[in-house]
């Protein structure tokens, strides 16, 4: 396909994200639930105005949004700010990534599932979508206790998620090699730690270049070359470019005065990309798997959104959290999307028997989770009075 057509399909992919968002607006949803929508009714499953190919060239925009995604959570963790909320995010982000690990994997291991399908099932239940979430809050407006623990619990829960990964899929290993290496118990640890490290020295550099560099055309051409470099490196040595730009925006935030200006210029550059990235996320979703995904799949959408609920809960209480933080930030943790999907399709070289159905069930999470999640957001943010009835 050539520049022409790529340009002309953006153009029309930007129209319909537009022309859907005010149609969502009059049922009261999230934009983020139309750019999903318009961009599954025009994806190769029901009408086919954007192909499989299409969606292939367009992953840049994909990896590029992740990358801003989470560049703008980390904008959050301004460690003064953090020492207000205290514990209560990490202990809320370890206990709802293990509530959905432990109940997949129990309730796959009463329904018969093998012992290493439920372990590698129960591994990718633990990752949670942070961009519709996080869109929703900034859509809304939203502020309050649950909000301001939320947007760090999701930003710690990448992390979390790959840590549980790890330790699901070593004892998967025993279970299917009868032996496991050093190299598979320390590939999240590097993984996690090596991902820290480079963001934090990508930071520090951001940070000298935004002081050197003053106008605000060039600040915002740093920002969007330290995300790309960011994303690519972390992509090359095989780094979480979450973690990594997550990392970055933390040192940022903390080191220097010029920050605030330099985000919110992004903030105003973003929502284009943000828009072509949860189309193209929608377009890539295919309907036809649903019917496929039978008791594995049931099992793993209703126990994953259970373990998520009573992990927040537990981790909440211990946490002695605000009550409404507690009940409902659960809730804002069903996503789920392109962490799940590349967990899901490395899972094929540890059990390459159950791939296929692993890879199904995912996706067929993805659409209900990516479609719901968002909605459900919404109404509970709404209800506890985070977002206010004229936003």
């Amino acid at each position: 396909m050539n520049i022409d057509e790529l340009l002309l399909y953006l153009a029309i992919a930007l129209f319909l994200c537009l022309m859907s968002g005010k149609v969502v607006k009059q049922f009261k949803l999230p934009n983020v639930t139309g750019y999903l929508i318009i961009g599954l009714l025009s994806g190769p499953s029901v009408i086919g105005i954007v192909n499989q190919g299409m969606v292939g060239n367009f992953a840049i925009i994909s990896k590029i949004a992740l990358g801003f995604i989470a560049f703008s959570i980390g904008t959050e963790f301004e460690f003064k700010y953090i020492r207000k909320l205290g514990a209560a995010p990490v202990i809320i982000a370890i206990f709802e990534s293990l509530g959905a690990t432990v109940f997949v994997v129990i309730g796959m291991l009463i329904f018969g599932m093998p012992v290493e399908l439920a372990l590698i099932m129960g591994a990718i239940a633990a990752a949670t979508d942070p961009a519709a979430t996080i869109l929703v809050a900034k859509q809304y407006k939203a502020s309050g206790p649950v909000t301001r623990t939320l947007i760090p619990v999701v930003a710690i829960d990448d992390a979390t998620a790959l840590m549980s990964y790890g330790i699901c899929v070593a004892i998967a290993k025993v279970y299917t090699t009868g032996h496991i290496s050093a190299a598979t118990l320390l590939s999240p640890v590097r993984e996690i730690f090596g991902s820290l490290a480079v963001g934090i020295i990508m930071g520090l550099i951001f940070t000298l270049l935004i002081k050197f560099y003053t106008g605000r055309g060039n600040r915002l051409a740093i920002t969007i070359a330290m995300v790309a470099l960011a994303v690519s490196l972390s992509d090359k040595v095989d780094l979480s470019p979450l973690l990594t730009c997550m990392a970055m925006s933390i040192t940022v935030v903390n080191t220097s005065s010029n920050c605030k200006v330099v985000f919110e210029q992004m903030d105003r550059m973003t929502p284009p990309i943000f828009m072509m990235f949860f189309f193209m996320s929608g377009a890539g979703l295919d309907i036809g798997i649903l019917p496929t995904i039978g008791t594995l799949g049931m099992i793993y959408i209703v126990f994953r959104v259970a373990g998520k609920l009573a992990g927040a809960a537990v981790g909440g209480k211990l946490s002695k959290a605000e009550p409404d933080v507690q009940k409902y930030l659960g809730i804002g943790l069903i996503p789920q999307a392109g962490v799940a999907i590349g967990l899901a399709s490395m899972s094929g070289t540890i059990v390459p028997q159950y791939s296929s159905r692993i890879t199904a069930v995912v996706l067929c999470g993805t659409v209900i989770y990516e479609l719901v999640g968002p909605v459900l957001t919404k109404i509970t943010l709404t209800h506890i009075g985070e977002i206010k009835k004229t936003a």
